[in-house]
């Protein structure tokens, strides 16, 4: 009767500890179920919070203060920004940015439409052509813009050149707005227009290929089937492509800082025809070393972003 019990109580025992690595097996399974996604994408958030999050804190703080090169000379609040929208240079810098971004961006759009749709195709050496966009990316910033300050040279470039072969004056590229601002977009289009076509192109090729040929069967153009059923449905790769190109027009800096060339570079020319809002920011807190003032131009590059990011989701929001 005692071995009895003695071997009911093991197996009482050897159950219990089976039925307690079960539950812990499982509690470790659901841990690992319901924790694993956060910690793969959370390598992202630490980094973000690092470079990303913290310095736009930091560069918030320090514009509400009279900051320069001895360091925090005590807070002001919002006087930076007071002084900011009574400047006349930060709003032609605004105007210069924003002349620049609508001569830059929709050309480029519109064009990167037309290559993606072309490389969509069945073309010969298709791979060749492909990789070919991709050419202006991986191509140094900094050449590029020394090649297009020569070609856009008063004196001896390339396109005044062409222009007297058409039987036109020459354009000092350099001196005037207008001139300026369509030759530093030339130099963007350049660079960025093969990168937003292949995200076009990859959009595309996900376009179901019995659409065109049931609009093809139903008599409809290849114009018609591009802007009927190619641009509809490539939408959301549209929006991508002009978010991108948004913040990049914002933050235009190093083409047309190495297109200005000379003693005015960073101050895009002598009557600051062509500066940027981000070249009128490291002007103000690199040269001038007013730390507080440029954070707060920098704040409102950010702000500028936001605004026009809110905008395109609107106006794509209506036209769904």
């Amino acid at each position: 009767m005692l071995r009895s019990s003695k071997v009911s109580s093991a197996s009482h025992a050897r159950s219990h500890a089976r039925s307690h690595a079960r539950s812990r097996a499982g509690l470790l399974s659901r841990l690992d179920l319901v924790g694993s996604p956060y910690l793969f994408v959370a390598p992202f958030f630490v980094i973000f919070a690092v470079f990303g999050l913290f310095p736009l804190l930091y560069t918030a703080w320090v514009s509400l203060h009279d900051w320069d090169l001895a360091g925090d000379a005590g807070f002001v609040g919002l006087a930076n920004y007071a002084d900011l929208f009574a400047d006349p240079d930060f709003w032609n810098a605004v105007v210069n940015t924003l002349g620049m971004f609508v001569l830059a961006t929709v050309p480029q759009l519109l064009l990167a439409l037309v290559v993606a749709s072309l490389l969509n195709q069945r073309l010969r050496a298709l791979t060749f052509f492909r990789m070919g966009v991709l050419a202006p990316i991986v191509t140094s910033v900094a050449a590029v813009g020394i090649v297009f300050s020569q070609i856009f040279d008063r004196d001896a470039g390339m396109a005044n050149g062409l222009l007297a072969l058409l039987g036109m004056d020459p354009v000092d590229w350099r001196a005037d707005k207008w001139s300026s601002w369509l030759a530093i977009s030339v130099m963007v289009d350049w660079r960025w227009t093969g990168y937003n076509a292949l995200i076009f192109l990859a959009a595309m090729q996900s376009v179901p290929r019995d659409v065109y040929e049931a609009a093809a069967i139903d008599g409809a153009s290849r114009v018609r089937q591009f802007w009927g059923i190619t641009v509809p449905l490539i939408r959301p790769a549209i929006l991508f492509a002009v978010i991108i190109s948004t913040i990049g027009g914002m933050q235009l800096f190093t083409e047309p800082l190495i297109f200005g060339q000379g003693a005015y570079a960073i101050s895009g020319g002598s009557l600051r025809q062509f500066q940027t809002v981000a070249m009128y920011m490291f002007e103000k807190a690199f040269r001038d070393f007013d730390y507080g003032y440029g954070s707060a131009v920098a704040w409102m590059i950010f702000l500028l972003i936001v605004v026009f990011a809110l905008v395109n989701f609107l106006v794509t929001r209506r036209a769904r």
